[in-house]
């Protein structure tokens, strides 16, 4: 939205659906960049328990975009009417764009986020990285992994869902009650746990983490999670959520405006209202 301008009948609307959607710092980091380039635009957070009623709104309001978060990255797949060829090899989208014809073309800027995030601060090619979960996040990074030639465990919890996404990605799976037994030097979390409210929670107790890991959270409010406190005290290199997350909205943004991101602008105001 241009600062100072209230919103009028040529407002293209975007928004954020999920569930829980109240901790999302995306209407924060969109609204910022809208209004930093001039662009007449608005962003929402909408608290989503039916995805296919949603894309239903979406349809019938000429809402131009929609971020996709947790729970829904693999269900809206089926209400859309094109998926991008990465986000259809992911299986999971995180992006909806609402093309000029009214077609929802869905993609994935999860993976791209967590690579180049990633890829900041450690080599990915050759080295044996652990997934935690086995959601849509972890299959889009998964993926990413994969394309990046790492050696790719899953841990999750559920075996069925865990072994699953394993063998899609031709990974290995452990249990998370075999968590002793992992063995890499990147372990990346793609569960909510440790996520604003329940910050007191983590997928790995800190007996686990060791001084040569680099630990990456893919939660990034709050901006250090129980995980990323313990792994800094134990010598790891730590990676927050902050990166992927400003990386794969910088991606969105450019899909639903056609103008270039302003990085910086997004990641000062999300750094900003985490503090």
């Amino acid at each position: 939205m241009v600062q100072g301008k209230l919103p009028d009948a040529a407002t293209s609307v975007y928004g954020v659906i999920g569930d829980p959607i109240s901790h999302s710092l995306s209407p924060v980091m969109h609204n910022a960049a809208f209004s930093h380039i001039g662009y007449n635009g608005v962003y929402l957070a909408f608290q989503v328990r039916d995805v296919e009623a949603a894309i239903s709104g979406m349809r019938a309001l000429g809402i131009r975009g929609l971020s996709v978060t947790i729970p829904h990255k693999v269900s809206v797949m089926a209400f859309l009417d094109s998926v991008d060829d990465i986000a259809q090899k992911i299986g999971a989208v995180n992006t909806v764009v609402s093309r000029n014809d009214g077609m929802l073309i869905g993609y994935n800027s999860d993976c791209l986020g967590a690579i180049q995030a990633l890829s900041e601060k450690t080599e990915i090619q050759g080295r044996e990285v652990g997934i935690i979960g086995a959601g849509g996040a972890a299959r889009a990074i998964g993926f990413g992994i994969c394309a990046e030639h790492g050696q790719l465990t899953i841990v999750n919890r559920s075996h069925d869902k865990g072994e699953k996404l394993a063998k899609e990605l031709d990974a290995d799976f452990l249990p998370l009650s075999d968590l002793d037994r992992l063995r890499c030097q990147i372990l990346i979390n793609t569960t909510s746990l440790g996520m604003t409210p329940s910050t007191q929670t983590t997928p790995v107790p800190k007996k686990y983490l060791e001084k040569e890991m680099v630990i990456m959270d893919i939660v990034y409010n709050p901006l250090k999670t129980l995980l990323l406190k313990d792994a800094e005290s134990a010598g790891c290199t730590i990676v927050d959520g902050v990166e992927m997350f400003v990386y794969q909205g910088a991606f969105q943004f450019e899909q639903w405006t056609g103008e270039k991101a302003p990085v910086g602008v997004m990641r000062k105001v999300v750094l900003d209202s985490l503090k």
